[in-house]
This record gives C-alpha cells, structure tokens and sequence, in this order.
C-alpha cells in the first residue's frame, strides 16, 4: 500500500526554462548567455589579457565538467564549484568578484522563475490528505533552497514532509542514497513510496532499482513515454491523483 509519494521539481512541478519567454519579454538575455556574461566581465576586469574567446572555452569546460559529474557519476557541484572549473582551465586564481557571480547564478531562477505546471496546487493539496509528500530533485543552478523559495512562493511548501536536493545530500538520481533518505526522512518503507518525474533514467529506473513505485510525469516534456518503464504514465496534475489511487490498487 502506498504510503507516500515523491516529486522531482524541474520539468515535473515545473516546466523547466518557461522563465525564458519573461527574460526576452524584459529584454534580457538568455539564462546562459548572462551566465558566460557575468563569468566573462568578471574575469576581463581582472585579466586583459585573457579573451572573451578563451573565457567561453572556459565556461563551456566547465559545464561538460558539470555534465559528466551528473550525469556519469550522479552527483552535481555547485554552482561555486561549476565556475571554479572555468578559473582553473584558465589557470588563473578567483577574483575579487567571484562570490557574486555565485550568488546572481543561483538566484536567476528565482527572481524570475519558471511556472509550475497547471493544476499542482490542487493536486498536491489532494494527494497531502491521505500521503506523505516529499521531494527528491537534482539542482543544477538552482541550489535546493532556492526550490524551497520556489515553492513557498507557489503556496505548496507546506505540503513536503521532506525534501532531498542533490546539492545537499552530495548525491543525484538515480543514486539509491537519494531515495533512501526520502524513504527514512518520510519514516515510510521504499516499497510504500511512489515516484513521480520526467526522466527515465533518474526518475523511474532508480526507483524501480529499490522495489519503489514510478510514475513518468509527462505534463511538462514527453521524454519518451512510449518506451516507460514505468508503472503508470500521468500526462497532467488534474490526473495525477487518479493516477496514484488506481496504481495504489494494484
């Protein structure tokens, strides 16, 4: 019998990059553009001699470098950490404004932030009366209490028991350490949880690893529902809830 359910945030919750549309119709550029923006102007005012070509072989290094620690190894480093890749493929030590390029990276997401998907708020306030809620998400720029920000803004927060980042546990999907400390932090068994996310290997193939339900999110990017391995397939929030009661019957 399921217990309680877990969410992954970005492209579930909400849809990844729907905060692109707000910067362009303010004029702004993209979140990576003002990214090697801010590295860049940062790093010309301290070294003349480095060009605006090298600082952009720099940024992209040090996003391939982030990549592979997520992707291949399941762990994501920080933004700091990301943007000290940049400093040492340029050989160079961190420069007085370092800590603010940090800190303008990790809020861009929230100062302007994505939408959440239609329809979350009721259906988690639904699913909250008879489950336990948590999430358990990876962070790439956003750091997990930028998320909670997100969510408290959204009026949901209230509804997580128990929140698993990848940059606080020092661990991403699908890594069992992740689930397994949503399982203890819940106080619910593994094999009473059930998953909810958009990736087929972070989001349904680590929970089925340990004996968890899956449900494949599609509401915000089909990511290849067709070939799921998932229990059960949910296209929007209004269906989520049935969704869950009739996977909870079986």
């Amino acid at each position: 019998m399921l217990q309680a359910i877990t969410f992954d945030f970005w492209d579930t919750l909400v849809a990844d990059d729907s905060d692109e549309p707000k910067r362009q119709a303010r004029g702004l550029p993209t979140k990576a553009e003002t990214r090697l923006q801010l590295l860049s102007d940062e790093i010309a005012r301290h070294h003349a001699e480095i060009t605006r070509g090298q600082i952009a072989a720099a940024f992209k290094h040090a996003n391939d470098t982030f990549n592979h620690a997520w992707k291949i190894e399941h762990h994501t480093p920080t933004v700091a950490t990301r943007l000290k890749f940049a400093y040492e493929f340029l050989q160079i030590e961190l420069t007085p404004g370092f800590d603010a390029i940090v800190r303008a990276v990790e809020e861009m997401e929230v100062e302007i932030p994505p939408d959440f998907c239609a329809g979350v708020n009721d259906a988690l306030a639904q699913l909250a009366r008879q489950y336990k809620l948590g999430i358990v998400s990876d962070t790439i720029h956003t750091p997990g209490r930028g998320i909670r920000r997100l969510l408290e803004t959204q009026n949901i927060l209230h509804h997580f028991s128990f929140c698993v980042f990848s940059d606080e546990v020092g661990a991403s999907k699908p890594k069992p350490i992740v689930f397994e400390r949503a399982s203890a932090g819940l106080g619910v068994p593994l094999a009473n949880i059930a998953h909810v996310g958009d990736r087929e290997s972070n989001d349904v193939d680590g929970p089925l690893a340990l004996g968890m339900r899956a449900i494949l999110f599609t509401g915000a990017i089909d990511r290849g529902s067709a070939h799921t391995r998932a229990h059960a397939v949910c296209k929007n929030f209004t269906e989520l809830p049935g969704v869950v009661a009739r996977l909870n019957q079986k």
